[in-house]
């Protein structure tokens, strides 16, 4: 297994089907982006990706911002396939985010997940996240 991060060099045709087929794990209803379109603005985003030889079996992205509060990083779609879940890949591709994070000199990196997730939740408490006492609040545009 191999963490690399990827970059516009990398997309290709065979990579984003790829990615299709990981994100419906995560939610076969999802609209996806292109990679082309999400890597557009390169400093926006990492796009942390997990290979098995030629193919992609897990990957995690890290919106990265600024507001008057900080530089910060977003955690979003950290999805493994079923069959490679238990073989420490999640924790893998936090670390290679949280590594860019450091390198980027990031105040703060966030990330939410449903409670129901208690596999994830015990990751991410292992990695030094902490629960912060806010709710999360969505508004769907489309």
């Amino acid at each position: 297994m191999e963490i690399e991060l990827l970059n516009n060099k990398k997309i290709s045709y065979k990579l984003q089907q790829q990615l299709t087929m990981l994100y419906k794990e995560l939610n076969a209803e999802l609209r996806q982006l292109s990679l082309e379109e999400i890597l557009q603005e390169p400093e926006g985003i990492d796009i942390a990706c997990c290979f098995d030889n030629d193919q992609v079996v897990g990957i995690a992205m890290m919106a990265n911002y600024k507001v008057i509060s900080g530089h910060k990083g977003m955690v979003e779609d950290v999805v493994v396939f079923e069959k490679y879940r238990g073989q420490g890949l999640g924790r893998k591709l936090m670390e290679k985010l949280l590594n860019c994070a450091i390198e980027r000199k990031l105040d703060e990196v966030l990330l939410f997940s449903g409670h129901h997730r208690t596999t994830a939740i015990n990751l991410y408490k292992s990695l030094g996240f902490k629960l912060k006492n806010s709710g999360l609040y969505v508004k769907k545009l489309v």
